[in-house]
């Protein structure tokens, strides 16, 4: 038996799946899983096979890029058509739950008269009965909550499903964006049939930066269900990174680690907002802080809100290994566009911390405020939102993350708390998706264009951004990168120009904040302060 000691190689990047498709935060829980298995991961596949020219045509267009179009082969049709059959004859429950969601809905929109809904509980679905509450708001109209904990607890709840890909940087020229396209085995990807908390899952992560042997490695894949060309062994390699982990010994670092992600780090605290971090791909090896540059222990985990670009289920799982605690925004209670983000994570084994609007969790060295946000989610009751304070050897920093600015006043009356900041970072995100790009598939009727447009996913403009600026006047202003980064293309589906809105109402910011003396700037790839 060999002794060679062996890492994970920088270029491994990992895709965690749900029935063969990218799972992002709402293919964890139940019914959400359910929903967009059958309304949209089905509806698509349905139509690539009816069409397979024209998704094919589609996909070759940068301008679709993020559209409903499959990203696969005329090869494929088989495969693609194997899944179709797959949830149709394997997952009668999902499809019977998804239904259930759709009758429960047409049921209670005949409900007008206001007068008590009790009856209807005997004209439940039986799929749904005894996991939903019906009730009334205060203008009479019927609704119904989810009872979430008894759902992850119910044969609903299915990680049998979930599985775990990886694949090589220099194997790839680029990979497919993640939510309208399944992953099919091919010669460049491994797929391991175990599910995200598999007894290896955390030991795999950690060889990136603490070697293991040969004989562990080969341990872990030797009774698994592997699909796919890629050989497992070809993941490690006995070089350590280039790019090592530096400490800090004074001050708070304040490093961006890509998309809206930011870590904080003084000698004895180490804090991340909204990770999602780039596995170090050969052509952008120094444009990006990858894993080799977090430290070996994260204190907290901050997420700011509920999609997949914040809530990033693909890095998560690879930190858990060295995560202390993930603090979450307080949630609504079982509403089906707002899933419980505790509920979800502690199904991934993470010790999560769920915060109510300004409530505080202390630190070594400071403290982290849990800040309302306004926006950004189609207008929809979304509680599971929060913007964050960090408090960290005397400094200021607030990530603000998508959060849009229709009321100023929200933040005139927290403007004691948030005064004297070292740091503001806000997205731009001002023309944001469509309403039913995320969020179509929870309803059961067609959503009217008109809908879809006017309620589009917006976060702040300059205008918004600017007038939190101007009231609080803090020292540096940080902008998101807009989905700029190419290695986070997969996800994001973007494609920007000079003349696009949200590049202009950058540029416009960037301008202003100069016109007033505050530094400013638009973060790419990496980029660190350290402030003293």
């Amino acid at each position: 038996m060999s002794d060679k000691t062996l890492y994970l190689r920088e270029d491994v990047y990992f895709e965690p799946l749900f029935n063969q498709w990218y799972c992002w935060s709402m293919l964890i829980p139940p019914v959400t899983a359910a929903r967009y298995t059958v309304s949209t991961h089905r509806r698509i596949m349905k139509s690539f096979v009816n069409n397979y020219d024209l998704h094919i045509s589609a996909v070759k267009e940068s301008v679709v890029t993020g559209g409903d179009f499959l990203n696969c082969t005329k090869e494929q049709v088989g495969d693609v058509q194997a899944l179709i059959d797959h949830i149709d004859r394997d997952l009668p429950d999902v499809v019977a739950i998804a239904n259930a969601i759709r009758d429960v809905d047409n049921m209670l929109v005949e409900h007008t008269n206001g007068h008590s809904i009790e009856y209807f509980y005997q004209k439940l679905p039986a799929e749904l009965s005894g996991y939903i509450e019906l009730v009334m708001d205060l203008q009479h109209r019927p609704t119904y909550r989810l009872i979430e904990p008894l759902l992850y607890k119910s044969s609903y709840y299915k990680p049998e499903l979930q599985a775990l890909s990886f694949g090589m940087w220099s194997k790839v020229d680029d990979r497919p964006f993640v939510l309208s396209t399944p992953r099919l085995p091919d010669n460049n990807h491994l797929e391991v049939k175990q599910s995200f908390n598999a007894s290896f899952v955390d030991a795999l992560f950690r060889a990136r930066e603490f070697p293991v042997s040969q004989q562990c490695v080969e341990s872990w894949f030797a009774d698994v269900k592997t699909r796919g060309g890629l050989d497992y062994r070809e993941l490690f390699t006995q070089q350590t990174s280039n790019h090592p982990y530096t400490s800090v010994d004074q001050g708070v670092r304040v490093q961006y680690m890509g998309h809206a992600g930011f870590m904080l780090e003084s000698k004895n605290t180490c804090v991340l907002i909204d990770p999602v971090i780039a596995s170090r791909g050969e052509s952008f090896a120094n444009d990006v802080c990858s894993f080799s540059q977090i430290p070996p222990n994260i204190d907290c985990i901050c997420l700011t809100h509920n999609h997949q670009d914040h809530v990033n289920i693909e890095s998560l799982l690879q930190l858990r290994y060295k995560t202390k605690k993930i603090l979450v925004p307080k949630n609504n209670g079982g509403s089906l566009a707002d899933p419980s983000l505790k509920l979800m994570l502690q199904q991934l084994q993470f010790d999560v911390v769920e915060m109510d609007e300004l409530e505080v969790f202390a630190l070594t060295g400071g403290q982290i405020t849990s800040i309302p946000f306004l926006g950004e989610h189609g207008d929809l009751n979304v509680r599971s939102k929060t913007a964050w304070l960090v408090e960290l050897e005397g400094k200021k920093c607030f990530f603000g993350a998508d959060s849009a600015n229709p009321d100023i006043n929200l933040y005139r009356h927290m403007r004691d708390l948030l005064a004297d900041l070292d740091v503001y970072a806000i997205g731009m995100e001002c023309v944001g998706a469509p309403y039913t790009w995320l969020y179509g598939a929870l309803h059961t009727k067609v959503v009217a264009k008109t809908i879809k447009e006017s309620r589009r996913l917006n976060g702040s403009d300059c205008e918004q951004a600017l007038a939190v600026v101007e009231l609080l006047k803090p020292a540096r202003v940080y902008l998101y990168a807009l989905g700029m980064e190419p290695w986070y293309k997969y996800f994001m589906g973007l494609e920007y120009d000079d003349d696009s809105k949200q590049i202009v109402e950058s540029n416009r910011m960037l301008q202003a904040c100069a016109d007033r003396g505050i530094h400013a700037e638009t973060m790419y790839g990496k980029h660190l302060t350290l402030l003293q």
